[in-house]
């Protein structure tokens, strides 16, 4: 993954989501209007901690966040989601 220029202001974390589904399991193909948004993604990068509450994030976790979480943003022609860390639900091992 190619270095991104600049970075998310305190208590927020960038996320890269997972790419959608383009088949279910019995091999039908899913069009794209059709297709769910990713519930999952991995952290690529991490503000500075807020002074009430410590970064519990770190670079290169897996994380589930809510279907309706975060800002979607394009940078360097790539798709992130900007959310707060409160925002992720959960941290996959």
């Amino acid at each position: 993954m190619a270095q991104i220029s600049g970075r998310p202001l305190a208590g927020k974390v960038l996320i890269k989501p997972k790419a959608a589904e383009q088949k279910t399991a019995s091999g039908i193909i899913i069009p794209d209007s059709a297709k769910e948004k990713p519930l999952q993604g991995e952290v690529v990068a991490v503000g500075k901690p807020k002074k009430d509450e410590e970064m519990e994030i770190k670079v290169g976790d897996q994380v589930l966040f809510g279907k309706y979480s975060g800002t979607e943003l394009t940078i360097d022609g790539d798709n992130y989601l900007l959310m707060s860390q409160t925002d992720v639900l959960y941290i996959v091992k």
